[in-house]
C-alpha cells in the first residue's frame, strides 16, 4: 500500500476532498475557479496562495497536502472541519483569548450541556463536537462576566465543556486534543472546587489512557478516583452513587483487559452493591449508572475474560424485558462512564480499540469497599 508521501500533491488533494466534494464545490469553498482546481489536481500548477486556500477549505495543514505528514485516519471532511473548530475553541479559551460570543445565562448553558450529552449518548459525535465548540466559548464568556468570588459555578460548566471536547476528540482518535482538553477540564474542575466533577475528569483521563493503550495507568487512575469519592451508603446521594458506580465499572473493564480476574471480580462486586443501593438507572453529569448498567457491564467483562458461562447466567438474571439493554450496552464499549456504545465508523483504526494484555497483574490492595 502506498505511503501518503508517495502520492503527488494533486492526488492528495483528490483523496482529501473525497467523493462528497466535487471540483466545483471545492472551487466555491476556496473562491478559486474550477480550472485552477483542475490544474492543481493534475499537478500542472499549484501556487502558494492556491495551496493555502485549498488546505483551509479541506481543514488540513499545508504539510498534509505536501505529503510531509499523513492525514488523520477515519475523518471525513465534515469531521475534520468540526475538529478544527473544536481545537481552536479549546486552545483559545485555554490561553484566555477574549470571548467572541455573548455570555448566556447559567440555565441556558446547563440546557446546552445536557443537549450535548444527549447527542453524545446517541452516537452523534460530529453534532456533539459542533455544539461543544460554541458551548466552550460561551461558558468562558460567562466565566469572564462573573464577579470574583462567584465564579465556581461557571468554572464547573467550563469543566463540563472541556470534558465533552475531550471525549469527542478521543473517540475520533485525535489523541493530542483529547489530552489537552482533559487537562484543561481538570484545572477547571479543581478551580470550581467540585469533587464530583474532579472525579469525572479523572475517569475521562483514564479513558484517554485506555484508548492510548496505557492500561496500567488507566487502572491506577480509575482506582484512585474511586477511592477519593467513595461515599457512605447511609449518606450517599444518587448523584454520588452514579459517579462512584461508573468508576468501579470502568476499573473492572480495565482489569479484565489486563487479564486480572480477581481484581475484575472485586470491582464488579462493588459495582453490583452500588447498583443495588440505587435501585434504578440514573443519568448524571453525562454518565449513566444503576443496577442494569452494573449487570450489563459484568456481562461484557466476563465475556472478555472468557467466562461465557457467567455471562450467560447474568443475562438470564436480568430478565427478558431488559435483554435489549444488554445487547445495546455490551456490543462495543460500555454504558457507563465516558464510553458510549460503539457506532461502527468506516476505517476506524485498530489502534484505537482496546487491547487485552494478558499476564500483567497489578499488585496492591483493591478499591476500598463502601463503609456502612
Amino acid at each position: 500500500m502506498p505511503q501518503w508521501s508517495d502520492y503527488s500533491n494533486g492526488e492528495r488533494i483528490k483523496i482529501l476532498r473525497g467523493a462528497e466534494i466535487k471540483q466545483a464545490d471545492l472551487a466555491e469553498m476556496t473562491g478559486l475557479s474550477v480550472p485552477t482546481i483542475q490544474a492543481a489536481e493534475q499537478d500542472k500548477r499549484l501556487s502558494l496562495p492556491t495551496l493555502l486556500k485549498i488546505a483551509g477549505a479541506l481543514s488540513v495543514d499545508t504539510s498534509v497536502l505536501l505529503g510531509q505528514q499523513a492525514p488523520r485516519r477515519a475523518l471525513g471532511h465534515e469531521d475534520r472541519t468540526m475538529m478544527r473548530a473544536l481545537s481552536h475553541a479549546v486552545h483559545d479559551t485555554a490561553v484566555g483569548a477574549p470571548p467572541t460570543v455573548d455570555a448566556p445565562t447559567f440555565d441556558e448553558l446547563t440546557k446546552i450541556t445536557r443537549q450535548g450529552w444527549e447527542l453524545y449518548w446517541k452516537g452523534r459525535y460530529t453534532e456533539v463536537g459542533s455544539l461543544a465548540a460554541p458551548l466552550l466559548r460561551s461558558a468562558a464568556a460567562r466565566l469572564r462576566e462573573q464577579p470574583v468570588g462567584e465564579q465556581a459555578p461557571a468554572w464547573g460548566i467550563v469543566a463540563d465543556a472541556y470534558r465533552i471536547c475531550a471525549y469527542v476528540a478521543n473517540l475520533l482518535g485525535v489523541r493530542d486534543l483529547a489530552y489537552a482538553s482533559i487537562g484543561h477540564a481538570q484545572r477547571a474542575a479543581e478551580t470550581a472546587g467540585d469533587d464530583l466533577r474532579q472525579a469525572l475528569v479523572a475517569s475521562g483521563r483514564a479513558w484517554v489512557y485506555l484508548r492510548d493503550a496505557r492500561l496500567s495507568e488507566a487502572l491506577d487512575l480509575a482506582e484512585r478516583a474511586a477511592v477519593d469519592i467513595e461515599p457512605r451508603f447511609s449518606q450517599a446521594t444518587q448523584e454520588q452513587l452514579t459517579v462512584y458506580g461508573s468508576h468501579v465499572n470502568f476499573a473492572a473493564v480495565v482489569a479484565s483487559r489486563l487479564g486480572d480476574k480477581d481484581r475484575a471480580a472485586d470491582y464488579l462486586s462493588q459495582s453490583h452493591a452500588t447498583g443495588a443501593r440505587m435501585g434504578r438507572e440514573v443519568r448524571s453529569h453525562g454518565t449513566l449508572f444503576g443496577p442494569v448498567s452494573a449487570t450489563t457491564q459484568a456481562v461484557g467483562v466476563n465475556v472478555s475474560l472468557g467466562q461465557t458461562g457467567k455471562a450467560l447466567t447474568l443475562i438470564d438474571a436480568i430478565g427478558a424485558t431488559r435483554r435489549s439493554s444488554v445487547r445495546r450496552h455490551s456490543t462495543g464499549t460500555h454504558s457507563t462512564g465516558p464510553w458510549p456504545r460503539r457506532t461502527r465508523r468506516c476505517g476506524t483504526p485498530r489502534s484505537t480499540r482496546w487491547r487485552r494484555r494478558s499476564g500483567r497483574r497489578r499488585s496492591g490492595p483493591g478499591i476500598r469497599r463502601f463503609r456502612r
